[in-house]
């Protein structure tokens, strides 16, 4: 990996790492709130040699004081001294307890060194440090004084008193936070590579076109509004970037194969709810806004959506069609969009995979693609079953929806397999429902419009072409060989 897929990786989840810094600085917070404050007092201490009336006497004393810093310090700590200062301060301890708050500091080269007691009240800690030092003079000029009861070597006195502390040593709530910040900025980053590298979705194109050879025809931006309003109204829409990747969709389709583009389709997926059922209602719409007669087939025969989402019956359809209860003429229903007749799915069957594979779907869609430019299947996602492979092999072939971040790299494997596998097309991926962040690779947003105040000169009006209108059903009506064998628009 490269720096800028550690920093890609950063961006896409720092959600991730905000969430765990946050954590880590709250339970930093939590302990420091949950510690019970402690204080400390300090006495200073010094320590003597006897004797040294010359100088060279005095700097022996002095390397003798030094040494014995040492020794007097492993006194402050021991439990001897604890049991003195016992005997002088009552205290609800125990030697070794009393022995455990306190520690003894030395200064090197120096004949210096300090008691330090810590407690949770402070008046506490200033008495055990003060009863320490005092005791420890008596205690070492004991240890010192020779058996006969002759002069001390040495001695130790106090140069300062300890007193009464009034801020807490411990916790330190800012170093605390700081070092739960650090913490949690490290294990946020941690965790949000080792989701990336454990992350086996399809997000990229470079997913698609490496792993899977296929193309990737299409990207839909994620739209919250395709949740209650599925349908985009193209006239409205304008440069929206749905309406406009909807739109680059339709061009890639038409150009898969220039000399002759797909014009039967089935738009699947691998698994539900990768957003298979609006990619082809707006495909469609995209396409009869280009002026093209356009078929949208309820091919989903389990879970249809196309009908609720145009308003159109859906009692009667492709089922009918296919079980020989009704003719093609009698199923199309006209919709508002201009250009556009939808055929609903019909009553719903007990064998939709026999009924989609059988000899009647392969009639039905040779005579959809006589009668319309393009025909747009929406079809069952193909892992579950079996509807939309055995159906793509009577059409031009499939394009497979895959939702961003959802779909994963070995479900889209078995769903491009299990195509091919019966020989049926796949015309290439769209990716549905990818993200917009500002400053994303592959998205991109602009607004083009012509400028209404400013006239234009020398340039000839050029006549739009006359979109073909649907043709609404009417009862018992037959259709003409003239009508449904009209030359296709580009």
């Amino acid at each position: 990996m490269e720096i800028q897929d550690y920093l890609k990786i950063l961006k896409g989840r720092w959600v991730i790492i905000a969430i765990t810094v946050l954590v880590a600085v709250l339970g930093a917070l939590g302990v420091s709130l949950l510690t019970k404050p402690l204080y400390q007092s300090t006495a200073k201490m010094f320590v003597s040699a006897t004797g040294g009336s010359t100088v060279g006497e005095a700097y022996q004393n002095n390397l003798f004081s030094q040494q014995r810093v040492a020794s007097y310090s492993e006194l402050v700590t021991g439990e001897a001294l604890a049991e003195r200062v016992l005997d002088v301060l009552p205290l609800d301890l125990t030697p070794t307890e009393l022995a455990d708050k306190v520690e003894a500091n030395s200064t090197p080269d120096t004949v210096l060194f300090d008691i330090t007691a810590t407690d949770a009240s402070p008046a506490i800690a200033r008495d055990i440090a003060n009863a320490m030092a005092a005791e420890l003079v008596t205690q070492v000029r004991d240890l010192e004084t020779p058996a006969d009861g002759g002069t001390p070597a040495a001695g130790v006195k106090i140069v300062q008193l300890a007193g009464e502390s009034g801020t807490p040593v411990s916790p330190k709530t800012l170093r605390n936070l700081a070092i739960g910040a650090g913490l949690g900025l490290l294990l946020g980053i941690a965790i949000a590579v080792l989701r990336d590298r454990l992350d086996n979705t399809v997000k990229d194109r470079r997913d698609i076109e490496a792993v899977f050879g296929k193309t990737q025809v299409g990207s839909i931006p994620f739209d919250k509004r395709r949740a209650e309003h599925p349908a985009i109204e193209f006239h409205d829409a304008g440069q929206s970037s749905s309406a406009e990747a909807f739109r680059e969709l339709r061009t890639n389709l038409q150009f898969l194969a220039v000399d002759n583009p797909p014009r039967v389709v089935v738009v699947t997926s691998a698994i539900p709810s990768e957003g298979k059922s609006t990619t082809a209602v707006n495909l469609a719409l995209a396409l009869a806004e280009a002026g093209h007669h356009v078929a949208l087939v309820e091919g989903d025969l389990r879970r249809p959506r196309i009908s609720k989402y145009l308003g159109v019956l859906g009692s009667v359809g492709l089922s009918t069609v296919l079980a020989g209860q009704a003719e093609l003429n009698d199923v199309m229903q006209p919709t508002k969009y201009e250009g556009l007749e939808v055929m609903a799915s019909g009553q719903l069957p007990p064998n939709p995979s026999e009924l989609l594979g059988s000899e009647a779907s392969r009639t039905l869609m040779d005579q959809l693609r006589r009668r319309f430019d393009y025909v747009i299947v929406d079809g069952a996602p193909l892992l579950p079953v079996t509807d939309s492979a055995v159906l793509t092999t009577h059409t031009d072939g499939a394009l497979i929806v895959t939702r961003h971040g959802h779909t994963k790299t070995q479900e889209l494997d078995r769903a491009i397999k299990n195509l091919e596998a019966i020989g049926a097309r796949v015309l290439g991926v769209v990716m549905a429902m990818t993200p917009t962040r500002k400053g994303d690779a592959y998205s991109y947003s602009y607004n083009y419009a012509a400028d209404l105040d400013r006239p234009r000169v020398g340039i000839p009006p050029t006549p739009a072409p006359t979109p073909r209108t649907a043709v609404k059903k009417v009862p018992g009506k037959k259709w003409p060989e003239t009508e449904r064998k009209q030359p296709l628009r580009p």
